[in-house]
């Protein structure tokens, strides 16, 4: 039987059903004996983790900041050793939810990686700052429940623990469903750290004034 070209290959393979591609995240799932609020409940729980870890204080509008991993840092060895043992509850929850353990190799190398760096003093809290394995576990896990399991939803882990604020308050007030009251509501850190960033420069240029001032 002659082959098809290349060019009608095209369009006469298709993609599977959406409905058969929901069936087959649907049968991981009960592999796992997982349903879907389970899972989006244990990684919002993760996310909590993470940020508290690895970014608790960020700078606003981004996910860079400080947090546990890098204060326990500044204890020497007894600290990185607590951040390591901490940051091992991350992969717990990984774990939990059918992640396989080469998967999290790249975290586990990386919180390795972030306790022998952080040893070194001064150095070693700065480069914690960069260094969080947490967050790389919470990467991980969300890209296998995306792809095995088809839960492609990230409001819970963007702002955990405001979200499950919100989910709260929206069962008791519809106006909380409002876009863009939720949308400020989840962002009141990022706002409230914009005001105190304006004014600490407000308060840095007034007092270069005055100290031109002076000398003038």
């Amino acid at each position: 039987m002659a082959k098809l070209p290349s060019s009608l290959k095209r369009f006469t393979s298709k993609k599977p059903p959406l409905n058969e591609v929901q069936t087959e995240c649907q049968l991981r799932l009960a592999e796992q004996g997982l349903t879907r609020e389970q899972v989006i409940d244990t990684e919002r729980k993760l996310a909590k983790f993470a940020n508290t870890m690895d970014s608790l204080v960020r700078i606003p509008f981004t996910k860079q900041g400080l947090g546990a991993d890098a204060a326990l840092s500044t204890i020497p060895i007894a600290g990185d050793l607590a951040g390591l043992a901490l940051t091992s509850y991350a992969f717990v929850l990984g774990r939990q939810l059918g992640v396989p353990a080469r998967k999290m190799t790249p975290a586990v190398q990386m919180a390795l990686a972030d306790m022998v760096v952080g040893i070194i003093p001064g150095v070693g809290t700065v480069i914690d700052v960069f260094l969080r394995p947490s967050r790389k576990t919470l990467g991980i896990v969300h890209q296998h429940i995306q792809d095995e399991y088809g839960i492609k939803d990230t409001m819970h882990i963007d702002r955990p623990f405001l979200h499950q604020s919100l989910e709260d308050k929206q069962q008791q007030n519809r106006i909380w469903r409002n876009p863009i009251v939720a949308w400020l509501y989840l962002h009141i850190p990022d706002i409230l750290g914009m005001l105190v960033i304006a004014f600490v420069v407000l308060g840095l240029w007034t007092a270069m004034r005055l100290l031109i001032g002076l000398f003038n």
